[in-house]
């Protein structure tokens, strides 16, 4: 484990003409892009009493500025954290001096927490991404903008600076960042089943896409899952269109998702709550097994015995934080869902 080093710094900023009307807007416009010092960060420095002029603390944001003033700002260097770097073998998709894209796979943690302190892939973005970090609020580490489960493959992009961090989650804030998934589930979603009809929260939209929009949250009785709830929650969206079926009836489909919004296992528990749960699922796909009718005994097989929920990201695409342009990377699913998908079309 490494320890917290940090180094004070004093940048004297001075006002440009026309300055906006309040402390914190001129100072974002106004502190050089080099620094990494975002607003949201300079907002924290000022309530903080790290921003001075003439020797007096200015502890506002809306604090009125003029050209000319010469502001002062104290910082830390950004600061080694406390996580260990671990030289874990990554399937680097892109990198750049902004940010990195990283295709996940199956069984990796994104982020240390108690029951999974090393391992993760934050312990191996410190050692592959090294002195490229410049800094996360303050500390050296990489800036995780939106995560996937541990058994869930696929693409995550992972900010390298402040400003591409706080420019990521704006876009995540947004929803305009796109993310489309493929799962294999169980069932097949039709706007001809009249189930389907019966379930809040579900409709269909021009090509067969079924639209499930529900509150999430924490389950009432089991606070490690999550679920749909009639009120309190988040506010969540999910598309679904059918890519493949399979069986004779069709008994299982693979499909692709896409998320408006990005809830913890939101795409699990949508799919869940329409009947449609991913196979592989040990948290919300129940204890449902494959028609041997339908799909044959070694396909039934295959499918009791894939050992994790069959989910992967396989699209990503948003803007790039310093470049502007439009960024679109797509991701195979993983030797494993082929396998399975195979043993479905027999």
């Amino acid at each position: 484990m490494s320890t917290p080093i940090s180094t004070p710094r004093l940048l004297t900023v001075v006002i440009g003409p026309n300055p906006p009307d309040r402390l914190d807007k001129a100072l974002a416009r106004d502190v050089p892009e080099a620094e990494g010092l975002t607003r949201s960060r300079l907002a924290k420095l000022i309530a903080a009493g790290g921003v001075a002029r003439g020797g007096a603390v200015l502890s506002e944001a809306r604090a009125r500025v003029a050209e000319g003033d010469e502001i002062e700002i104290a910082f830390a260097e950004p600061t080694e954290v406390a996580t260990s770097a671990q030289a874990i073998p990554l399937n680097v998709v892109h990198e750049d001096d902004d940010l990195i894209v990283i295709d996940k796979p199956a069984g990796m943690v994104v982020h240390p927490a108690p029951g999974s302190p090393s391992g993760t892939l934050v312990n191996a973005l410190l050692a592959h991404c090294g002195e490229s970090l410049s800094g996360i609020g303050g500390e050296k580490r990489p800036g995780i903008v939106h995560r996937i489960d541990k058994e869930t493959s696929g693409l995550l992009v992972i900010a390298k600076t402040d400003k591409a961090h706080a420019a990521l989650s704006a876009q995540f804030a947004a929803h305009s960042v796109e993310r489309h998934y493929r799962a294999l589930v169980f069932g097949v979603p039709d706007q001809g089943d009249p189930r389907l009809r019966g379930i809040d929260g579900i409709s269909f939209e021009p090509g067969g896409v079924m639209r499930i929009a529900t509150r999430i949250g924490r389950h009432p009785s089991d606070r490690q899952r999550q679920a749909v709830l009639n009120s309190g929650g988040r506010h969540a969206v999910t598309r679904v269109r059918v890519v493949e079926t399979f069986g004779a009836p069709p008994a299982a489909a693979l499909v692709e998702c896409w998320l408006e919004t990005g809830r913890t296992h939101q795409i699990r528990v949508h799919l869940a709550h329409a009947g449609h749960g991913l196979i592989g699922d040990p948290v919300y796909g129940g204890r449902r097994r494959l028609s041997e009718r339908a799909v044959g005994a070694a396909a039934t097989a295959a499918a009791a015995a894939f050992p994790r929920q069959a989910l992967h990201a396989a699209t990503l695409g948003f803007v790039h934080p310093g470049t502007g342009e439009m960024m679109r990377f797509a991701s195979p699913p993983p030797e494993d869902m082929q396998t399975l998908a195979a043993a479905l079309r027999v």
